[in-house]
Protein backbone atom coordinates (compact mmCIF):
# COMPACT_ATOMS: atom_id res chain seq x y z
CA UNK A 1 0.00 0.00 0.00
CA UNK A 2 1.33 3.14 -1.04
CA UNK A 3 1.47 6.67 0.64
CA UNK A 4 -0.72 7.94 -2.10
CA UNK A 5 -3.67 5.30 -1.45
CA UNK A 6 -3.62 6.28 2.31
CA UNK A 7 -3.96 9.75 1.85
CA UNK A 8 -6.84 8.85 -0.32
CA UNK A 9 -8.68 6.76 2.09
CA UNK A 10 -8.43 9.02 4.88
CA UNK A 11 -9.40 12.01 2.62
CA UNK A 12 -12.30 10.20 0.97
CA UNK A 13 -13.35 9.08 4.96
CA UNK A 14 -13.10 12.51 6.22
CA UNK A 15 -15.56 13.85 3.28
CA UNK A 16 -17.84 11.32 3.92
CA UNK A 17 -17.40 12.58 7.69
CA UNK A 18 -18.54 15.79 6.80
CA UNK A 19 -20.94 15.20 4.16
CA UNK A 20 -22.78 12.85 6.90
CA UNK A 21 -22.94 15.01 9.77
CA UNK A 22 -23.58 18.24 7.69
CA UNK A 23 -27.63 18.13 7.70
CA UNK A 24 -28.00 17.38 11.19
CA UNK A 25 -25.05 19.68 12.49
CA UNK A 26 -26.79 22.51 9.75
CA UNK A 27 -30.50 21.88 11.17
CA UNK A 28 -28.79 22.29 14.82
CA UNK A 29 -27.02 25.17 14.30
CA UNK A 30 -30.43 26.89 13.13
CA UNK A 31 -32.65 25.98 15.55
CA UNK A 32 -30.36 26.94 18.22
CA UNK A 33 -30.12 30.24 16.94
CA UNK A 34 -33.79 30.63 16.45
CA UNK A 35 -34.23 29.86 20.10
CA UNK A 36 -31.29 32.08 20.47
CA UNK A 37 -33.48 35.28 19.17
CA UNK A 38 -36.24 34.16 20.80
CA UNK A 39 -34.19 34.31 24.31
CA UNK A 40 -33.33 37.90 23.74
CA UNK A 41 -36.24 38.93 22.78
CA UNK A 42 -38.44 37.77 25.41
CA UNK A 43 -35.21 37.88 27.85
CA UNK A 44 -35.69 33.93 28.73
CA UNK A 45 -32.55 33.01 29.75
CA UNK A 46 -33.21 29.37 30.92
CA UNK A 47 -30.46 27.24 29.28
CA UNK A 48 -32.43 23.70 29.59
CA UNK A 49 -34.71 25.40 26.70
CA UNK A 50 -32.71 24.79 23.96
CA UNK A 51 -32.26 20.64 24.41
CA UNK A 52 -35.34 19.69 23.48
CA UNK A 53 -35.94 21.42 20.32
CA UNK A 54 -32.71 20.87 19.07
CA UNK A 55 -32.68 17.40 19.74
CA UNK A 56 -36.32 17.00 18.32
CA UNK A 57 -35.14 18.70 14.92
CA UNK A 58 -31.80 16.54 15.06
CA UNK A 59 -34.20 12.96 15.36
CA UNK A 60 -36.47 14.81 12.58
CA UNK A 61 -33.15 15.37 10.21
CA UNK A 62 -32.13 12.04 10.98
CA UNK A 63 -35.96 10.58 10.41
CA UNK A 64 -35.80 12.76 6.24
CA UNK A 65 -32.01 12.17 5.68
CA UNK A 66 -31.61 8.95 7.15
CA UNK A 67 -31.71 7.16 3.51
CA UNK A 68 -29.63 8.79 2.18
CA UNK A 69 -27.12 8.66 4.69
CA UNK A 70 -27.34 5.11 4.69
CA UNK A 71 -26.92 4.67 1.12
CA UNK A 72 -23.77 7.19 1.32
CA UNK A 73 -22.37 4.76 3.88
CA UNK A 74 -22.83 1.62 2.16
CA UNK A 75 -21.46 3.00 -0.95
CA UNK A 76 -18.48 3.84 0.48
CA UNK A 77 -18.06 0.98 2.54
CA UNK A 78 -18.17 -1.20 -0.77
CA UNK A 79 -15.51 1.07 -2.42
CA UNK A 80 -13.22 0.63 0.13
CA UNK A 81 -13.63 -3.27 0.33
CA UNK A 82 -13.32 -2.65 -3.84
CA UNK A 83 -9.62 -0.96 -2.94
CA UNK A 84 -8.34 -4.51 -0.97
CA UNK A 85 -6.64 -5.69 -3.71
CA UNK A 86 -5.03 -2.27 -3.60
CA UNK A 87 -4.05 -2.41 -0.50
CA UNK A 88 -2.08 -5.49 -0.41
CA UNK A 89 0.13 -4.76 -3.43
Amino acid sequence: MDFDLVVRIVRDSLLQILLISAPMLGISMFVGLLISIFQATTSIQEQTLTFVPKIISIFLAIIVFGNWMLASLVDFSRRLYDMIPLMTR
